[in-house]
């Protein structure tokens, strides 16, 4: 199964009640790891990069990449840009094959930022390509964008509702208190606001800033209607923590495939546990039949 948009996956995940996780990945083999443990649970899942990424591997590779993957695995794969600022940028992306691109204009007045996320908006109206935009401003570090906890803000619902409606956007990341990295204390989700903005769209919306949040605070964000959630700092960090463990218990073991291996093997294991929480194990054949019936009954077909 080839590269998929998002949108059908999350329409369906918002509407059964459960959630899709997307890592982002910064490395062949940590994309390689997430779509392995997916195939092993039977799960939908968003493969993700952000602007370093795509500018330190390429998106034509990373693209050659995904769909090799999705279709070695055959499960259902979205491959995202996320958290882009520049259009020339998310064209380049939507032209090698990106199936989702986030256009983060949340930086900018409210009217600036319907007017930037209408313009992608216009050049995937007639292609098959996912679009995410935020609301609010979401705390913390997310490659080169730093917003200060000050200057970190909640969206407003009532904005919510009056965002879609004028731009017809079919992802919503809207700021509900999460924070991209790792937390040093407990986040302060706002659970009501989630409820209200839910209440006032139908759209899925997307929670930033999954990284260690708790579980029961995950599992209720789901419920109310968070239909994505991203994971990125705790994948890159247990990937990398395993390499330093490596060498670490074993100096002068040089070999890239022991020490990858190993990483893989931990980066499998989370990507494993976040899926399972979201609740979608076991959905990827249901998402294939229910979301995109035409595609799978192409794919059948293959020989």
């Amino acid at each position: 199964m080839t590269l998929v948009s998002s949108t059908p996956m999350l329409q369906e995940a918002r509407k059964s009640g459960y959630g899709i996780v997307a890592f982002n990945v910064h490395s062949f083999d940590m994309l390689y790891s997430v779509a392995e443990a997916a195939a092993e649970i039977d799960a939908p899942v968003i493969i993700q990069t952000t602007v370093g990424t795509v500018q330190n591997l390429g998106p034509d590779s990373i693209v050659k990449t995904a769909n090799a993957a999705s279709e070695k695995y055959d499960i259902p794969m979205a491959l995202h840009l996320d958290h882009c600022t520049d259009l020339d940028v998310i064209i380049q992306c939507i032209r090698a094959g990106y199936t989702s691109v986030m256009i983060d204009a949340s930086m900018h007045p409210f009217e600036e930022n319907i007017s930037l996320t209408n313009q992608v908006i216009n050049i995937t109206k007639y292609i098959d390509v996912n679009v995410e935009a935020e609301l609010g401003k979401v705390g913390g570090v997310e490659d080169n964008i730093v917003v200060s906890n000050k200057d970190a803000e909640k969206a407003v619902p009532s904005e919510c509702k009056e965002f879609i409606e004028r731009t017809g956007v079919p992802t919503l990341a809207p700021a509900i208190g999460t924070a991209h990295g790792i937390y040093s204390g407990d986040p302060d989700i706002d659970f009501k606001r989630i409820e209200e903005i839910a209440s006032l769209v139908d759209e899925p919306l997307v929670l930033h800033g999954g990284s260690a949040i708790p579980e029961e605070d995950v599992k209720q964000c789901i419920t109310l209607g968070m239909a994505k959630m991203n994971v990125s700092t705790e994948l890159k960090n247990a990937y990398s923590e395993a390499i330093k463990d490596h060498f670490s218990q074993t100096p002068d073991s040089l070999d890239p495939r022991k020490y990858l291996s190993k990483a893989k093997e931990v980066a499998k294991k989370l990507a494993t546990e976040k899926m399972t929480l979201v609740g979608c194990a076991g959905k990827a054949q249901e998402i294939k039949t229910q979301a995109y019936p035409n595609q799978y009954k192409i794919d059948s077909l293959r020989v």
